[in-house]
């Protein structure tokens, strides 16, 4: 009985923590409001940033309509083959001056690991209106 128990909560737990890592889009949306002054994320318009619409896989400094407006340092970063995946996203998400020294975004990072999977789920996610 009590393996059944443990074995139960065992299973609960390793669930929940690969639901953590995939991240929910719903509550990254949410967190995303922190980010919606200078970037939008359901369109390809662009703010004070670039438009975040399909950013998961694209090189770094790359939307077209933003080529411009990006600082050098993110320009180098992608031409030396930056690519926002989610590990990427991760760290920039974390310490964006870190991770691409030079950009111009202001924002100083996230600290919480699970908001920064809840922005990315919901980055990765199909644009809802």
């Amino acid at each position: 009985m009590l393996r059944a128990v443990l074995s139960a909560a065992i299973f609960l737990l390793a669930g929940g923590l690969a639901a953590h890592a995939d991240g929910d889009a719903a509550l990254g949306k949410k967190v995303f409001n922190r980010c919606i002054a200078c970037h939008e994320a359901a369109s390809d318009r662009d703010k004070v940033g670039p438009h975040l619409l399909g950013v998961v896989g694209r090189p770094a400094g790359s939307a077209e309509s933003f080529l411009g407006h990006y600082s050098e340092a993110m320009k180098s970063a992608g031409a030396a083959g930056l690519v926002w995946d989610e590990a990427n996203l991760t760290q920039y998400l974390k310490a964006p001056k870190v991770k691409v020294p030079g950009n111009k975004m202001a924002f100083g990072g996230l600290t919480n690991d699970v908001d920064i999977a809840n922005v990315i789920a919901y980055l990765k996610a199909d644009p809802k209106p």
